[in-house]
């Protein structure tokens, strides 16, 4: 690179003999006196040390001789200016090589070094080889390191000292020396060659930009020191980094070439500042596709808030990938949890609003709120501090009033909470090490398309993956494992979540979630929750068993299919209703398709079900339930029953019960056969004209005998005198205080056996 850059430039003075015209006495600027007109020097045409050359008569404390033309200064080149010269008489002095640096308009250059060692003459006659490297980079070996300013440099000698000496000068040399700095077969430039200085003050961003452009195909060499870079980066080569660089927080850095983690951890000479560099690259630049963490593990010290490393990126749609890697969390205070307590104002009517908020300006977006009438995973999604208002998540189902909050703000290792709006944002083939110490990703508020695929998440601190708006619609979750924070921890002392969702058409397929209080607290309806493992169980004895999955809205359109869902449950609520009690005017709990499941309990109180359904308000009822070939087993002890209503708040209108499809589901270690319509077998040992069926306690959520779907007789029907009876009876349904009971009445009193199969809704 160096030898072409330089082929053809005349770098070479003429010599002494063919006139001292082109030889200034002073800095070698047009226009200055030259030694043509001087009468303290003139040519000597046969020394015999040096031939023809030029003697001087020092008669100046500094007698210089300057080469008039101008020798171009070029980026990445080094030039080695020397001449020999001899003391013939008087007093000896000194000499040295020196330079006048000028830019493009002419001009001098001021602040630089513009002259080389100096050498003392000592002896009469001796011949003195005197040199001195000038060059763009400060590099060892350079005496006289220009940066980019200067253009070309008039050179020459000194002569310093005494006065009243007689010297020789052999002509002037200058060469191309950048081979001893640079060999020519290597594919690199130094970025000390185009001006870098690297003393973490000088803004070195110039000297990246002329390095790059002079790469050429080739590596950009970063050597040892801090280079300052003020103003966005873009590097088209490839770079290589022994120093690093320093940027304002607001400048972003783009290694086209060599994008990927290492890279910016070896550049800011910080994993923690290298993953935040290398992040804010990846939403600021849309040749940026993956960020490759190349196989690295990253230790961070502190969140990586997205919206403070890029405060100008309020929505990114274009497809991100985060891979290949392992990020850790190092316990510190930058992961504590932010705790405030505040009263405010909730009107049924403004759902999402929290009003009169005292002390808003402490409270974070992205903080859960935690209080009487609130649901499970309600966060702040927005603040108003001159409206002193908070925008929620979710609605609250507690009724309107003012009443006193308590918010906690978690710490993720990916904050997306304040980035407007991030799509198509894909985590693949990481662990997440949360150690206890941070939780995991926060999505943005709006969104899609945000993708976990076979990824390790392990011991969050609080929460594995939380949306705090509709961030998190189309989510996906492939292929990945969530180790909880409370292995050790009683199922009723565990806190952390692994998910929550808002938003719809979340897709949850092929994941294993191991003992958290829930792993997935889901609003929004068309989910598909497949092929999942989540175990929640611990090792008490008759121990409690609480939901693994957690459906907050009523009419929810979501598939639960080929799951292993071991020692925990699916609740169903409508936790996240403003208005918790039946309108009329809405859907109530349907729409969900529990099938092909594997459901397995151990050690557990006889209680437990695999499916509550838990009203927050008065009036709801089922309408679309289907649960059919799955397998439900208890280990260590029999349960009740498979599924529930849990009335602490508020049951179910039983009446209005429709479309609940029960069948072809697996019992063991199960005491009551749930299935609707039930097949009940009836003997009537004694002739009678009503057969009264006992307390039905197989149908689903112990609901009404609302309907007979047929009666078979499976003996003759005979009177008392056992005389055949040819006769069908008609069906009275909800008898009794239950309402789970069925009566037969025949034409008169007959006795034998039947088979009824009997419904607790009515299909519409």
């Amino acid at each position: 690179m160096n030898i072409a850059i330089t082929n053809g430039l005349l770098l070479m003075p003429p010599a002494f003999r063919g006139g001292l015209g082109a030889w200034s006495r002073t800095n070698g600027t047009p226009g200055s006196a030259t030694w043509a007109s001087a009468d303290n020097g003139a040519l000597v045409p046969a020394d015999q040390d040096f031939g023809t050359c030029l003697e001087v008569m020092k008669q100046q404390t500094t007698t210089s001789v300057r080469f008039m033309g101008e020798t171009p200064m070029i980026p990445g080149v080094y030039l080695r200016v020397s001449a020999r010269i001899k003391a013939v008489a008087g007093a000896l002095c000194s000499a040295r090589i020196a330079g006048w640096a000028g830019n493009g308009s002419r001009a001098h250059v001021n602040g630089l070094v513009e002259v080389g060692p100096t050498v003392p003459l000592t002896a009469y006659g001796d011949v003195v080889e005197i040199s001195a490297i000038v060059g763009v980079g400060s590099r060892r070996g350079v005496d006289m390191a220009w940066g980019t300013a200067p253009v070309y440099g008039h050179f020459g000698l000194d002569l310093v000292g005494a006065n009243g000496g007689a010297f020789r000068i052999e002509s002037l040399r200058i060469e191309d020396v950048t081979a001893a700095f640079i060999p020519s077969l290597i594919d690199w430039v130094d970025v000390r060659d185009y001006g870098a200085k690297g003393d973490n003050v000088t803004n070195d961003r110039a000297a990246f930009l002329a390095a790059d452009q002079a790469a050429n195909g080739g590596w950009i060499l970063v050597p040892e020191g801090t280079f300052f870079i003020s103003g966005d980066l873009g590097l088209n080569s490839k770079v290589r980094f022994k120093g690093t660089i320093r940027t304002p927080d607001s400048t972003s850095v783009s290694f086209l070439q060599s994008y990927n983690f290492p890279t910016y951890a070896d550049a800011f000479g910080s994993e923690t500042l290298g993953m935040k560099k290398a992040l804010q690259a990846l939403f600021g630049y849309t040749d940026h596709v993956s960020l490759d963490l190349c196989g690295r593990r990253v230790d961070l010290e502190e969140p990586l808030v997205v919206g403070s490393l890029a405060p100008d990126l309020t929505g990114f749609s274009n497809r991100r990938v985060i891979c290949n890697g392992s990020i850790s969390a190092k316990p510190g205070t930058a992961w504590d949890i932010g705790k405030w307590t505040s009263t405010a104002t909730y009107d049924p009517a403004q759902p999402l609003r929290l009003s009169n908020v005292l002390n808003v300006a402490a409270i974070e977006v992205g903080s859960r709120v935690i209080g009487n009438g609130v649901g499970r995973e309600v966060y702040v999604n927005a603040r108003d501090v001159a409206a002193r208002t908070l925008t929620l998540s979710q609605p609250l189902y507690g009724g309107g009033g003012t009443r006193s909050y308590a918010f906690e703000r978690y710490r993720y290792l990916f904050d997306f909470s304040g980035v407007e709006q991030v799509s198509r944002l894909n985590f693949v083939d990481l662990d997440l090490n949360c150690e206890g110490v941070a939780s995991g990703i926060m999505l943005p508020p709006r969104g899609e398309m945000i993708a976990l695929r076979d990824c390790y998440m392990t011991k969050p601190r609080d929460r594995g993956i939380t949306s705090i708006g509709r961030g998190c619609q189309d989510l996906l979750v492939d292929r990945c494992q969530f180790l909880s924070n409370e292995m050790d921890l009683p199922a009723q002392q565990r806190t952390t979540i692994a998910i929550n969702v808002n938003a719809n058409d979340v897709k949850i397929r092929d994941n294993r979630f191991v003992r958290f209080a829930h792993f997935m607290v889901a609003d929004g309806g068309g989910h598909i929750i497949s092929g999942n493992h989540w175990f929640q169980g611990d090792g008490s004895g008759e121990g409690l068993r609480y939901a693994g999955l957690v459906l907050t809205q009523p009419n929810v359109q979501t598939t639960v299919n080929g799951n292993y869902i071991d020692n925990a449950s699916i609740e169903w609520t409508n936790e996240h209703s403003a208005i918790p009690n039946y309108t009329g005017s809405e859907f109530s709990f349907g729409g969900l398709t529990i099938t092909g499941n594997t459901c397995l309990c151990s050690n557990t109180a006889a209680w437990f079900t695999w499916l509550t359904v838990k009203p927050y308000g008065t009036g709801h009822f089922i309408h679309g339930l289907t649960v059919t070939s799955n397998v439900f087993k208890a280990l260590y002890g029999d349960i009740d029953r498979i599924e529930r209503v849990d009335a602490s708040i508020a049951d179910l209108n039983y009446n209005n019960m429709r479309n609940l499809q029960f069948e072809g589901n697996t019992f063991n270690g199960i005491r009551n056969y749930v299935s609707n319509p039930l097949m009940l077998q009836h003997n009537q040992t004694g002739a009678s004209a009503a057969w009264t069926l006992p307390v039905i306690e197989g149908l689903p959520f112990k609901g009404w005998a609302k309907s007979v779907q047929s009666v078979i007789s499976e003996t003759a029907i005979t009177n008392a005198a056992g005389a055949r009876v040819d006769a069908a009876p008609w069906v009275q349904t909800e008898i009794g205080t239950t309402k789970r009971q069925v009566r037969l009445n025949w034409p008169s009193a007959v006795k034998g056996r039947v088979s009824v199969y009997v419904r607790m809704d009515r299909p519409q």
